[in-house]
């Protein structure tokens, strides 16, 4: 096989010929005409890819997989065996849409084994999917989901820039991502009860134009995603404890919340999560601008990209 070639195992069934070159169709593979599959490809035993799929570069799916109508495979996605893809949301016997909703797997995810997707949705970039997982809903960039229904039970970090969680409150880890800081502030007990105080200088770096306070998250799932192109933000934890992710664009690292001791603060152009919420949680949030729907980045794609291009032009 050439550089410029495809392989096909003899017992393969290739119908398409828009397949990239130094990929790879193992026996018993069947792949129709329509099928779009991208160059440097794994495509293993016993596999079925329909007409309306396009599959990108580097991908490996392995055997017992079926790509049904609507499905769209980024570059270096893994799909493990027997995964199972749906197409129609309410199936009959001999009845076909007339189009088929997308479900887009974004570059660098990973579906474990057995897994189902539910169709429509969209797998976040670098994502991962436990075995076994029933997945109802979209799961957000490196967003870990184990069960049925699918659940976020972390998110895979940087390794490079991982730090412990904030246990005790009184120990701080270092903060790798640009512009994020803890803001500490000693809590001064007494018999008639504690009290903390935060001044400008001194545990508040910018004066407040807004302030919410977040209550009653009726689950451990995400409660907030995104990132502020102006406004500041400083996060206290005034009871319970959370976890947030903060993201830079080139690196991650998740903070855990649980004293309002230790105070995140959240520059502007950095994308932030909040999750895994006790029930008990209250979360002060301090703004230092007035809600303006317009600062608001909700796409980690276009967050990227804005980024990049601050990056660029600041350099």
């Amino acid at each position: 096989m050439s550089d410029a070639e495809h392989f096909e195992h003899p017992k393969a069934l290739v119908e398409s010929k828009a397949i990239g070159p130094r990929t790879r169709v193992w026996a018993f593979a069947h792949v129709l005409s329509g099928a779009r599959i991208g160059s440097d490809c794994n495509i293993c035993d016993h596999t079925f890819i329909e007409n309306d799929v396009v599959v990108g570069d580097r991908v490996t799916v392995k055997c017992g997989v079926q790509l049904w109508d609507g499905v769209r495979i980024e570059d270096d996605v893994f799909i493990g065996p027997n995964v199972t893809f749906t197409n129609d949301p309410s199936p009959r016997s001999r009845q076909r849409l007339d189009e088929y909703p997308e479900t887009l797997l974004k570059n660098g995810c990973s579906i474990g084994a057995n897994a189902t997707i539910l169709p429509g949705i969209s797998i976040g970039q670098q994502a991962m999917v436990g075995a076994g997982a029933v997945v109802t809903r979209s799961v957000p960039p490196r967003a870990v989901v184990v069960g049925n229904p699918a659940r976020i039970v972390r998110y895979a970090n940087d390794p490079d820039s991982a730090q412990p969680p904030l246990t005790p409150p009184t120990v701080e880890p270092e903060i790798k991502v640009r512009g994020v800081s803890l803001y500490p502030a000693p809590m001064i007990k007494d018999l008639r009860g504690n009290l903390l105080a935060r001044e400008l200088g001194a545990g508040l770096p910018f004066a407040p134009q807004r302030c919410f306070v977040v209550v009653d998250v009726p689950s451990k799932e995400v409660r907030v995603e995104h990132a502020h192109r102006q406004c500041e933000r400083l996060l206290i934890c005034l009871r319970g404890s959370m976890a947030c992710v903060v993201d830079d664009g080139s690196r991650r690292q998740e903070v855990r919340l649980d004293s309002p001791e230790a105070a995140l603060y959240l520059p502007p152009m950095v994308w932030g999560i909040q999750y895994m919420h006790t029930k008990n949680a209250v979360l002060l949030v301090l703004a230092s601008d007035p809600y303006d729907p317009d600062d608001y980045i909700r796409d980690y794609d276009e967050f990227l990209a804005e980024r990049r291009s601050a990056d660029a032009s600041s350099q």
